[in-house]
């Protein structure tokens, strides 16, 4: 596919870009952009864009597009000077994609939405590069060698540091309030 962009064809990066932009909207809520991660997706989509020719083939696009989307995202919220809070980040998740089924038990519902804020709460108090590592790998659902790939970092910094984060978490989670 990026052969087919780089060869002029247009219509192949729209194919990248349907695909990918779901992840990428998720990734930029999930790091903090709030209300401007459609914003932040669309210029880590032109940035990508401008950047392919230093893309490395046969390397996967997704892990390096959210490279991009983390970048934008820090450097979107450097801009504004604000820092998301965390109802804000929360609206932006939930509005990213849908957590609890409408089908759901209402005591059920509301006992997954209670653990989802405990859970939303911890993680605004790692450090940011723990707060990355458990996003990538568990709220975007990537492997260990697309994160360690989208991050930078070598395989072994993202177990140690994925390790850290979760013991972490932990103690930072009321009893009974982690997630299954």
């Amino acid at each position: 596919m990026i052969a087919r962009v780089r060869a002029g064809q247009p219509e192949a990066y729209a194919e990248l870009v349907r695909a990918h932009t779901g992840i990428a909207l998720r990734a930029a809520a999930a790091l903090g952009a709030g209300p401007d991660a459609e914003d932040v997706v669309q210029q880590a989509f032109v940035k990508a864009y401008c950047a392919l020719g230093r893309f490395r083939d046969g390397a996967a696009f997704r892990p390096w597009l959210l490279s991009i989307v983390a970048n934008e995202t820090r450097n979107t919220v450097r801009a504004a000077a604000r820092r998301t809070t965390l109802a804000g980040r929360e609206a932006a998740l939930v509005g990213a994609e849908p957590v609890i089924p409408e089908s759901a038990d209402p005591a059920v519902a509301t006992l997954e939405t209670e653990r989802r804020a405990a859970l939303l709460a911890a993680l605004e108090q790692l450090s940011e590069e723990h707060r990355l590592v458990v996003t990538y790998r568990y709220l975007l659902e990537m492997d260990e060698r697309e994160t360690a790939e989208a991050l930078g970092w070598p395989r072994g910094t993202v177990k140690s540091r994925l390790n850290r984060a979760l013991r972490r978490l932990r103690r930072l989670l009321p009893e009974g309030g982690a997630p299954a």
